[in-house]
């Protein structure tokens, strides 16, 4: 349904990067008084439109109209003065300098000589903020505060700055539960006043309560737009991961056909009551030698923070992992390893693979300690760890001096599983160990895991790809907003009943 008078829209928005088409002639309409959804997975192309719309990108085609009229964007500063303000999961204001000189940055209030009225300022700004529920001391540095209220004072400033376009991206992730209360009153404040929202959020409970309209991208293209209110959930997950819900009933798919004799062992590692705030809420699993389980839900769900808190990279609150019954301490990576546990993160670039190293440094990085005496790195011993799992893994390089930086994403993806089968691991956690790798590497990455798995590994598999993990694992365990939504096995693991599950529906 076309928009009429839009205040902001983008009109076939293309911006490629080298070897990506991050918008594919996309076209954007935000009505004036309205809140809009901007939904879509990882890599759909939410941040880049965002960024084109407020001056970060330049496009490469089409172009971005503000109030009816032709506007390029040369900055974000240039957006903000035009009357477009965003508010970033992490909150981009100065920590250093206090609340009250934040929320009035560029536009303090300047008594007769033109010097900075700080008590003036300091009032203005303790006013303002008792209105959104909270009562800081406003001299003191904004990095003094918590995620949340700090959150809150962003929101504050992009309101006091009479932007006509709000931009909120994930606004509640830090926030309690009264806060984020307060944020839907101020939103339907905006609305109100006739100013526009675009709301970027995965949690499906506040879409539904507060927006309007839905646009749905997925891999850089526009595949959905319209009144939310017409949109079931599910159908709305299905546009988000591309799976349509007759073709997924139709089609019957069957999980991989699995490993009998896992479902009886006792588990090897056990995750109980796993919480952290605002990130995870008691999330428990258990993985059994030979067993692959995948973890579902949506991006955002708390699949990679499961992860991480099970390798010890993301400390709890509270909860217990344990490895044959051997508790492993919270927050440590460390003790994780000599447990057994080991964890392929999904983003190998920034997180895994060091490209400047060669692929011989990367594989034995991790399992020097074990490959030394007395401090002396035995050299025919890493020989024979690379070699034998260079043969293993079929990795293909010029050689194990190659750097690992020149592979493609496949192979890369090869080293950082050698990497960590070299240490003996019991169990193995693969955070989209598919992505962004052609599908002859995909299938050789997935043959390996079942081999893994076959020869007594425990694996988690986190994938968003719903037919790898319904031809993948034995067990599906499903996340939604950092809690278990439910747990599939046998014939019940299928596209139709993950998807289900991430809505909220029941079979009934």
């Amino acid at each position: 349904m076309p928009v009429s008078d839009p205040v902001l829209e983008a009109v076939g928005a293309l911006k490629v990067f080298p070897g990506v088409t991050a918008l594919d002639h996309i076209s954007f309409a935000l009505g004036q008084g309205e809140v809009h959804a901007l939904v879509g997975e990882n890599g759909a192309g939410k941040s880049t439109l965002i960024k084109v719309l407020t001056g970060v990108y330049r496009l490469d085609a089409g172009e971005v109209r503000y109030r009816g009229e032709r506007m390029d964007f040369t900055s974000p500063l240039q957006a903000q003065r035009a009357g477009i303000a965003t508010i970033y999961q992490e909150v981009n204001l100065v920590p250093q300098m206090s609340v009250a000189r934040n929320l009035f940055l560029g536009r303090e209030p300047r008594g007769r000589l033109g010097l900075i009225d700080f008590a003036e300022m300091r009032r203005r700004a303790s006013e303002i903020l008792h209105g959104y529920g909270i009562r800081p001391d406003v001299r003191r540095p904004l990095g003094s505060l918590g995620l949340g209220s700090q959150q809150m004072v962003a929101l504050a400033r992009a309101v006091q700055a009479d932007a006509q376009v709000v931009i909120m991206d994930e606004p509640t992730s830090s926030l309690e539960p009264r806060e984020v209360d307060r944020l839907f009153h101020t939103i339907a404040d905006l609305k109100a006043q006739g100013r526009s929202v675009i709301y970027v959020s995965h949690r499906l409970e506040e879409l539904y309560r507060i927006c309007d309209h839905v646009t749905v991208l997925r891999d850089g293209r526009l595949v959905h737009t319209g009144p939310l209110a017409e949109l079931e959930r599910l159908r709305l997950i299905s546009l988000m991961l591309g799976r349509d819900l007759q073709q997924v009933a139709s089609e019957g798919l069957t999980r991989f056909g699995g490993r009998d004799h896992a479902r009886d062992a006792p588990a090897v590692l056990s995750a109980t009551g796993l919480d952290r705030e605002h990130v995870l809420n008691g999330v428990s699993l258990a993985l059994r030698p030979g067993e692959i389980v995948g973890l579902g839900g949506l991006l955002g769900s708390g699949r990679s923070e499961t992860a991480k808190a099970i390798a010890g990279a993301l400390p709890l609150d509270s909860g217990q992992v344990t490895v044959e019954g051997r508790a492993v301490p919270s927050g440590s990576v460390g003790a994780a390893i000599r447990a057994g546990i080991n964890l392929l993160p999904e983003d190998r670039k920034a997180e895994g693979i060091v490209p400047t190293l060669s692929v011989r440094e990367n594989i034995v990085l991790a399992a020097l300690p074990r490959l030394s005496r007395a401090g002396i790195v035995s050299e025919a011993a890493v020989d024979r760890v690379v070699e034998t799992f260079m043969s293993r893994l079929r990795i293909k390089a010029a050689g194990p001096g190659q750097r690992a930086g020149e592979l493609s994403g496949g192979n890369q993806q090869k080293v950082l599983l050698a990497r960590w089968l070299a240490m003996n691991p019991k169990v193995l956690l693969l955070d989209e160990p598919t992505r962004g790798i052609d599908v002859g590497a995909k299938a050789e990455v997935q043959a390996l895991i079942d081999d893994l798995a076959a020869e007594g590994l425990a694996v988690l598999l986190i994938s968003s790809d719903l037919e790898e993990l319904v031809e993948g694992s034995e067990r599906v365990v499903v996340l939604r907003d950092g809690a278990v939504a439910g747990e599939l096995s046998g014939d019940d693991v299928t596209e139709e009943k993950i998807m289900a599950a991430i809505a909220g529906k029941s079979d009934d």
